[in-house]
């Protein structure tokens, strides 16, 4: 989609562009026309002097030439005359040996006629009656200095409307950047906001931001609410079921059931696994923490939390290390990777002997997470069967249990790979590899 500065500046260029010429082609129409009708009144008074010039002679009607100008005796000087009467007429020297066309009706011709040497005319032609006699006048002048002038004016004037275009685009650019700034800054404080950083926008936006401002602030206030009423109504079910669950399971194991060990058996079994889905999503909505939405992910600050939290739900006798470039910060989603990488550290910690090990490298492509462990692993030719829809291995007595549900939504939504491999202790290596941002 186009920038609302560059719809601006067409706009603006097509506004100016087609009013500058209208306005430039109305200007120079009436320019012009106003410039006709001023040498229209010089050609009446040429006309007048030409027919006070005819007086009467032996023969009829002959033409003082002493009343003329020296312009009708100079060779194609620009200005001509022709007068027309019974079935003769006379033109001026200045025509030497060319014809002025007699026009058919009275008055201002603006449609220019050809003279000589390629000259374009404006020919005024005037009826008048003397001495008994009716006598047509036609004047003419060169009009090609006139027209010469005006496209000498077209390219002055074009020139001159470029570079006023110009600059006004580059006010109106200065303008519009200064008038989307405060767009700027609340892009600026949404990054902030991504990162972590800031919780709300501020409000103190021109009016035009405030109705965004403010829904987007409700927005963010409605989701961070709902994440801790989430989170709270997890941990409220998780405690209010435990003490159920310890009721069922002593009931499991009173004198009552002996009768029945099969019975037993399926009850303890059920209710072992109802227990540890219980923990296991306390354990995930503790891991998850208070940070504000869109925090990045703070190695040095996340880490080292998040394995003592396993050494206590696992017990101490693992051995949980990580190995991360000091002081880096993953661009993703704080929440997510701890819910990625809980729940991966976690199965590892379930089936490892004693040594669990995270690494974050960076590459060149993005980041790649490596979770190792030294347990039994999963067999070469079972590891496909672990990315099948509906396959879950931590739900059966043999293998390796790896709850990659969550994993693989997170892992797809941002475009990763996530592959398994052979640690160096001969256990299960999940590795992942992020994409730059």
């Amino acid at each position: 989609m186009k920038s609302i500065q560059r719809r601006l500046s067409l706009g603006l260029i097509s506004v100016m562009v087609v009013v500058g010429l209208v306005l430039a082609q109305t200007s120079l129409w009436l320019f012009e026309v106003g410039l006709q009708r001023y040498l229209e009144a010089g050609l009446r008074e040429d006309s007048e002097s030409l027919l006070l010039a005819l007086v009467r002679g032996p023969q009829g009607l002959k033409l003082d030439e002493r009343h003329l100008s020296p312009a009708y005796q100079r060779p194609f000087s620009g200005h001509y005359f022709r007068i027309d009467f019974a079935d003769s007429h006379w033109r001026s020297r200045s025509l030497w040996d060319q014809e002025l066309p007699l026009l058919s009706q009275p008055g201002l011709h603006s449609n220019l006629q050809l003279g000589p040497e390629g000259q374009q005319l404006l020919v005024l032609r005037s009826d008048y009656r003397r001495l008994g006699q009716s006598i047509s006048i036609s004047v003419a002048q060169d009009y090609t200095p006139v027209r010469q002038s005006f496209q000498r004016m077209r390219q002055i004037g074009l020139g001159l409307g470029l570079t006023a275009l110009l600059l006004i685009l580059l006010l109106q650019r200065v303008t519009v950047r200064r008038a989307l700034r405060p767009l700027e800054k609340a892009r600026e404080q949404i990054a902030q906001l991504q990162q972590g950083q800031r919780s709300q926008l501020d409000d103190q936006v021109p009016v035009e931001l405030e109705p965004l401002v403010a829904q987007i602030n409700h927005l963010l206030a409605h989701t961070e609410d709902s994440l801790k009423r989430s989170r709270n109504a997890l941990g409220n079910l998780g405690h209010a079921l435990k003490t159920p669950l310890a009721v069922l399971l002593s009931l499991a194991s009173s004198d009552k059931l002996d009768a029945h060990p099969q019975l037993r058996k399926v009850i303890l079994a059920q209710l072992d696994q109802m227990e540890q889905r219980l923990g296991r999503e306390l354990n995930r909505a503790r891991l998850s923490g208070d940070a504000l939405p869109g925090a990045l992910f703070d190695c040095d600050a996340e880490l080292p939390g998040l394995l003592a939290t396993l050494n206590m739900i696992h017990g101490e006798h693992l051995d949980l290390s990580y190995r991360a470039p000091a002081g880096l910060q993953l661009p993703w989603d704080r929440e997510d990777l701890l819910e990625l990488l809980g729940n991966l550290l976690d199965n590892a910690c379930k089936w490892a002997d004693a040594e669990v090990r995270l690494s974050v490298v960076e590459t060149a492509e993005g980041f790649e997470l490596n979770v190792e462990d030294d347990g039994p692993g999963i067999p070469e030719v079972q590891r496909d069967q672990v990315f099948s829809r509906g396959t879950r291995l931590d739900e059966q007595t043999e293998g390796h249990g790896l709850g990659l549900g969550i994993v693989r939504d997170i892992v797809d939504s941002w475009g990763a790979v996530l592959r398994l491999g052979e640690s160096e202790w001969g256990g299960l290596k999940v590795v992942i590899e992020l994409p730059k941002r």
